[in-house]
């Protein structure tokens, strides 16, 4: 099978070349249904380190991680002795540094030598959280990713290929290095495993930084369907969102925070994965052939 062929799971079985034998004896991984913590469970599975996966809506309470209930952290440490790190809804949010620090104190406290956060990029709050918690555990590592390929296909855009329009608050010439989520933890397995990335901050992007606009054009390349970009005053974009369901005050944040990542700040591309894997970034061209031949925007009928 051809490399641009391959699964995003084999990519990340195959090329963490940097991984050292240094493993660790059981990983706690926060959020493991999301789009990188599902993936991080996989990979260190398959590299046979002992799992702990967690989510909020765990039917067992001891696979339960509720970032709004302590006690579960307590719980989920218990035995673990590295941690891969994921916030929700997001480290921007108010709260969130002191939640992470507080985290990390506890980590430490239960002599956790490892953790990997998942941070963004250009947003000061999750800068905040990044301090915080490198403030309690100075030997954590710091994932700062660009927005997720994923987000396509298993996020809030899942729907634009279809309906055929992507509208964001930001113009269509505003460049984003998208990058995917299988680098991320494949990068994540590596800071987990390799204790050289200890105290390190890496900036996770795509190989490319195309505009919101030629995005739209590798959409409708990859999948067939016409997808068109739509520029959005933050307003309106807050107003489609409360029409979508999401809560005003949810709204409001989103809309602020995407205005403000999608100012430019975060255009340019970083040498990141190719750093932590020693390969380059899959491309978001690659990322969209691969999800339609999956039939990621196929309608109903054409999946039976």
């Amino acid at each position: 099978m051809e490399a641009s062929h391959r699964s995003g799971f084999d990519r990340c079985m195959t090329t963490s070349h940097h991984v050292s034998s240094h493993h660790p004896h059981r990983v706690l991984v926060t959020g493991s249904t999301g789009k990188t913590g599902r993936r991080v469970a996989v990979a260190l599975t398959a590299q046979g380190v002992p799992v702990r996966a967690t989510s909020r809506r765990a039917a067992d309470p001891r696979d339960r991680f509720d970032w709004h209930d302590r006690d579960s952290w307590l719980s989920a440490l218990s035995g673990v002795d590295a941690v891969y790190l994921s916030y929700q809804p997001d480290l921007a949010v108010p709260g969130a540094a002191e939640a992470v620090g507080a985290f990390a104190a506890l980590a430490a406290e239960h002599g956790v030598g490892r953790v990997v956060l998942l941070s963004g990029r250009g947003e000061p709050g999750a800068a905040d959280s990044e301090s915080a918690l490198l403030a309690e555990l100075p030997s954590a590592t710091v994932l700062r990713c660009s927005w997720f390929d994923q987000n396509f296909t298993e996020g809030a855009l899942r729907d634009v290929v279809r309906e055929g329009v992507l509208s964001l608050p930001a113009p269509a010439w505003r460049r984003e290095p998208f990058v995917d989520a299988d680098d991320i933890a494949a990068g994540a397995v590596v800071a987990l495993t390799d204790p050289s990335w200890a105290g390190t901050v890496v900036e996770l992007t795509g190989p490319a930084a195309p505009t919101l606009a030629e995005v739209c054009v590798l959409l409708e390349q990859a999948s067939g369907h016409p997808v068109t970009y739509l520029p959005a005053e933050p307003a309106e974009f807050r107003a489609a969102l409360v029409a979508q369901g999401l809560p005003g005050a949810e709204a409001a944040f989103l809309s602020g925070l995407f205005a403000e990542v999608l100012d430019g700040r975060n255009s340019a591309t970083t040498d990141g994965v190719a750093r932590l894997l020693g390969r380059p970034a899959r491309s978001f061209a690659e990322f969209a052939r691969d999800a339609a031949r999956a039939g990621a925007w196929a309608t109903e009928g054409a999946r039976r």
